[in-house]
């Protein structure tokens, strides 16, 4: 009752290694004035991405694992949800938003299901088709755009999409119950492009030239940027702006840095621009 200081769940696994994750959201969220308070869905030494991995699956440890947060009396001005590895997760997070969602709560779900136009190996129709469920529940969504074509069952035949076809995939979602939608990682020219749709209907495109070498986890700092402004009373578009050009130095300072693509993009170094 008397908290003054902002506090989040982040639903998402954790990566010892690869800048991914909750090893991304925890210092962004932080940094960002927030109380960053993790559900782990499962264990890894290090993300899928390398040739050899820890895997722990945390399934059957959830429910147990948020049910002492409620016997605390917990509650949350954000709810951020990523990787999820089964159809259990799903149901799982979505008894978790019935149990902490209050009133104000920002509920952002980053559906991470895929990219270039290709299910991950973790995903199968049966999870896409439950990711689904999730879209009602939530304020915003942050799907890239191979995401954004399995959940609307659009067909992805290029990375490039024009202005007409973005705005059917984005009312697609919206009939599913997505309420704000940011579709990201479009190829429009030499330009990368982010196309935000409002619950108002309105629509912008966030664009910034194509520069450096695309990185693992870009998309886990992009939607942890999205997600803490969204608690903070961000207005949407300037905060697809913002986690857009923080995602862009990001990549350029990695590549200036030398770190390997799996090894994520060196955002530590620009952290205190999130509260400049």
């Amino acid at each position: 009752m008397h908290r003054k200081q902002k506090r989040m769940a982040v639903i998402n696994d954790f990566s010892g290694f690869g800048r991914c994750s909750l090893t991304v959201s925890l210092p962004i969220i932080s940094a960002m004035k927030i109380q960053c308070c993790a559900l782990p869905t499962a264990i890894f030494s290090n993300h899928t991405g390398y040739d050899e991995y820890f895997f722990d699956d945390y399934t059957d440890k959830m429910k147990e694992y948020y049910s002492k947060w409620e016997k605390l009396g917990l509650g949350f001005d954000g709810i951020y949800t990523g990787f999820l590895g089964s159809v259990r997760q799903v149901a799982i997070v979505e008894d978790f938003i019935a149990r902490f969602k209050g009133t104000d709560t920002a509920v952002i779900v980053d559906p991470v299901m895929g990219d270039n136009g290709k299910c991950y190996a973790t995903v199968d129709d049966a999870l896409c088709k439950e990711l689904r469920k999730l879209l009602p529940l939530s304020t915003i969504i942050t799907p890239n755009i191979t995401e954004a074509c399995i959940l609307s069952g659009t067909a992805y035949i290029r990375h490039s999409f024009d202005e007409n076809e973005l705005i059917i995939i984005a009312e697609k979602l919206r009939k599913l119950g997505a309420e704000n939608i940011v579709i990201t990682g479009i190829e429009r020219k030499e330009n990368i492009c982010n196309f935000i749709y409002q619950s108002d209907g309105s629509f912008f495109f966030s664009e910034q030239p194509c520069t450096g070498t695309p990185h693992a986890g870009t998309g886990d700092v992009f939607a942890s940027v999205i997600a803490a402004d969204a608690v903070n009373g961000v207005p949407f578009v300037k905060s697809v702006e913002k986690a857009a050009g923080f995602v862009g130095k990001a990549i350029e300072l990695s590549d200036e840095m030398s770190v390997p693509v799996q090894d994520g993009v060196c955002f530590e170094e620009i952290l205190g621009t999130l509260i400049e």
